[in-house]
């Protein structure tokens, strides 16, 4: 080997190391400080006063009532989504470990006039519409999200055996299968609610706001990039006249399928959760964690058509399957990047999906939509802010 061919080989291996450091510099979360989460998981009252939504803070004439959660694809067969524009929180995490994603729309203010496509639950968005107060519509569901939901542990409809939901045109569209045809208006669900006899009102306490800052003291840009894999990866680009974060979705632009209104929540939280797949080697009673199999039928579990191995688990803090019930998180609003971690008591489905500062302080949103996107310890998460 020449010398000028060992100068090129190690002005390489400095480049490749830098950027390496660069890029762990921008996406671990090892750094964040850590508080002591046990005394910080009840609210001592609504976040918010006067007549505005619990979840985006933003006023309006249904502020009152309670948060209907819709689980909805990721498939890029089913984009776009129908609804997402007048969610007040979307939450967005992995259906299947390192792979194809899959979201809860949570509506307060506004339900539209269509929300889908509709697709079956897993257990991990029904922990998190539990915390919500909400009342959940699904379409089937996992076998271990259905024996729970058999338990009647929360209100909700089956779009599978009940007759408020339809399906749009599959045959027709050159893309749509049927499985991404599923949907429900608004109507229909106010309908479910009443026609079972549920409560109307929220008892949710909310999350805390603040003021969005002057304009004068907003960043030009930046661009925030959330790894899941492709084509589940999303990419926020904020904008500083309206201060929110428009959306792409498998490096495309994500709207709404309704009214073809571009996607821009106002607040990004990104939370990091280890997700593995359920199976049944893994001794979960020993753990202190109920077991998944328990009633599994054997062809079920370890027959001919075993199921293991075919769903995961998040740990974003439920009440069955959960080791853990916090970790680091990092939050984008205003233009700008805060870290601190979140929390979600998994002794309860129904305990508040918490989210703090550094200092152990509720964070405060500033008023509209929040996307939750649920990363993988590992996953990518990208920052880059534009300052002039």
């Amino acid at each position: 080997m020449t010398k000028k061919q060992k100068i090129i080989i190690a002005i390489l291996a400095i480049a490749i190391v830098a950027g390496g450091f660069y890029f762990f510099q921008k996406s671990n979360t090892s750094n964040v400080k850590q508080i002591d989460l046990n005394k910080k998981q009840t609210s001592s009252g609504p976040a918010n006063t006067g007549p505005v939504s619990p979840i985006s803070g933003l006023s309006c004439d249904n502020w009152n009532r309670r948060p209907v959660a819709v689980m909805q694809p990721s498939d890029v067969q089913a984009r776009p989504a129908a609804g997402f524009s007048e969610a007040d929180m979307i939450i967005e995490l992995p259906a299947y470990t390192s792979s194809n994603t899959r979201l809860l729309g949570v509506y307060v203010c506004n339900l539209p006039k269509e929300v889908g496509a509709i697709r079956s639950a897993r257990h991990d968005h029904i922990a998190l519409a539990g915390g919500l107060d909400a009342f959940f519509v699904h379409w089937g569901g996992s076998h271990f999200a259905l024996d729970l939901l058999n338990k009647n542990i929360i209100d909700r409809i089956d779009c599978m055996t009940t007759n408020y939901c339809e399906r749009w045109n599959w045959q027709s569209d050159p893309v749509m299968r049927m499985e991404d045809s599923g949907h429900i208006t608004g109507e229909k669900i106010l309908s479910a609610m009443k026609n079972l006899n549920l409560r109307m009102e929220s008892n949710f306490s909310g999350y805390a706001h603040q003021e969005e800052s002057p304009i004068e003291q907003r960043p030009n840009g930046g661009k925030l990039q959330v790894g899941f894999v492709e084509p589940y990866n999303a990419e926020y680009k904020y904008e500083k006249i309206s201060n929110s974060y428009l959306r792409e979705w498998g490096n495309k632009e994500d709207t709404d399928r309704n009214n073809n209104q571009r996607l821009a929540p106002k607040n990004v939280v990104v939370m990091f959760a280890k997700s593995e797949q359920i199976v049944n080697s893994k001794d979960y009673k020993a753990l202190g964690l109920q077991d998944p199999w328990e009633g599994v039928e054997t062809i079920k579990n370890t027959g001919v058509e075993s199921i293991s191995g075919r769903y995961n688990n998040v740990e974003i803090g439920d009440p069955w399957y959960d080791e853990t019930d916090s970790g680091p998180a990092k939050y984008y609003f205003n233009g700008k990047e805060y870290e601190g971690t979140w929390k979600k008591d998994k002794s309860k489905i129904d305990s508040k999906l918490f989210f703090y500062d550094n200092s152990g302080a509720e964070i405060k949103f500033v008023p509209g939509q929040i996307w939750v996107d649920i990363l993988e310890p590992g996953q990518a998460l990208r920052w880059e802010p534009i300052n002039q």
